[in-house]
């Protein structure tokens, strides 16, 4: 007699279902993220070794533990940059063994990624000094008036010509820009899904105006005015003062490096071009600018909904004047707050608590504005 694995009938797969989890399409969610990098790997650790440009946060983290080792007496525990390749490639980085390519995705894909590495799972910023895209017909058609520097001209493939794209193709071929013809979804690929309205212009990053030059340039002029940003972080809220400040006679903006939106494609875009035609300064410490502009003569003036002062009140309109915007949601900070002359308040009904930074700063000027074209 046969035996049960010899039976008629038997089982031939196994009793149990299937495994409940994440066996099918979520399956990938489960998968590691690769070895955790080394210390002398990480761009932003301080025994950072690696043979890319050291961060200028790593390069505080080491210069910070010098100082400490020779108080100490002991041997500072840093890298030594330059001494570790650390760079994609094919062949030769240490990160990707030779003939393998630089890959990095799950299964061993190709990424063709290029540049310094990263931890698996952790995104890596794009270069401050990278090129920017600018699109729109108004914003790349004014850049190219006001003679911005650029590198290329993209136009969409069936792109529908009007005055202003005729000019902006002129005006591109006379100054001896590139112009790149490419698909309308290869446009909207490298805008990132903006409205491009068919153009694109690629610009190197924005050369900012020294703050003192701009501070000179507006004391020469009959009425002086400036704005300064305080802690603004949206680059649409930026360019949107920015083209104010050029609708309302402003000389210049200021804003403080660290901690607040600088001009970028975004920026370029909302402004319309005003970008081009505003001077637009950084600035280390803000509350030390505002001090300047007060010792070059300048009456400090910051918007605050708990202002002492009315806005329809505010004699010293007329006089040389920096109009200080605070952030989107906290408005002024408190040393700024301490700094300016006077605080200044938008009055408005009851069931509105304040307004958008760029809407308040368009307010103001605009009320600074009619003022002086009564007295002056």
């Amino acid at each position: 007699m046969a035996g049960n694995s010899q039976r008629r009938g038997r089982r031939l797969t196994s009793k149990a279902g299937a495994p409940k989890g994440s066996g099918g399409k979520n399956k990938d969610s489960l998968a590691g993220r690769g070895r955790t990098l080394p210390a002398d790997e990480r761009p932003w650790h301080k025994g950072y070794s690696g043979t890319e440009k050291l961060p200028q946060r790593t390069a505080w983290k080491q210069d910070k533990e010098r100082r400490v080792a020779a108080e100490e007496g002991r041997a500072p525990k840093i890298g030594q940059p330059g001494t570790k390749d650390t760079t994609w490639g094919k062949g030769g980085g240490r990160g990707v063994p030779a003939g393998r390519g630089a890959t990095g995705g799950r299964g061993g894909k190709p990424t063709g990624r290029s540049g310094p590495r990263v931890t698996p799972g952790r995104k890596s910023n794009p270069s401050k000094d990278s090129p920017e895209l600018l699109v729109g017909r108004n914003p790349v058609l004014e850049a190219l008036r006001a003679q911005v520097p650029a590198t290329a001209l993209y136009t969409a493939q069936g792109i529908d010509v009007d005055e202003r794209t005729k000019e902006i193709i002129r005006t591109a071929a006379d100054r001896g820009i590139a112009n790149l013809e490419i698909s309308r979804a290869e446009l909207d690929r490298m805008t990132g899904g903006v409205l491009h309205q068919g153009v694109g212009l690629q610009v190197p990053p924005f050369a900012y105006q020294p703050f003192e030059d701009m501070v000179a340039a507006s004391l020469e002029q009959q009425a002086p005015l400036l704005v300064a940003l305080d802690g603004v972080t949206d680059p649409r809220n930026l360019g949107a003062v920015i083209r104010s400040a050029a609708a309302f006679g402003a000389q210049g903006v200021f804003v403080p490096e660290r901690r607040a939106a600088g001009i970028t494609a975004t920026a370029w875009r909302t402004s319309a071009g005003a970008a081009a035609r505003v001077p637009v300064a950084q600035v280390t410490n803000l509350t030390r600018s505002l001090k300047a502009c007060r010792d070059a003569g300048f009456m400090v003036v910051g918007l605050d909904a708990d202002g002492d002062t009315d806005l329809y009140d505010l004699e010293a309109a007329v006089g040389p004047l920096v109009v200080v915007v605070g952030s989107e949601g906290r408005g002024l900070s408190r040393l700024v707050g301490e700094t300016c002359d006077l605080t200044v308040s938008i009055p408005m009904i009851s069931e509105v608590e304040s307004l958008n930074a760029s809407v308040a700063a368009a307010v103001a000027l605009a009320e600074v504005a009619r003022r002086r074209s009564v007295e002056l």
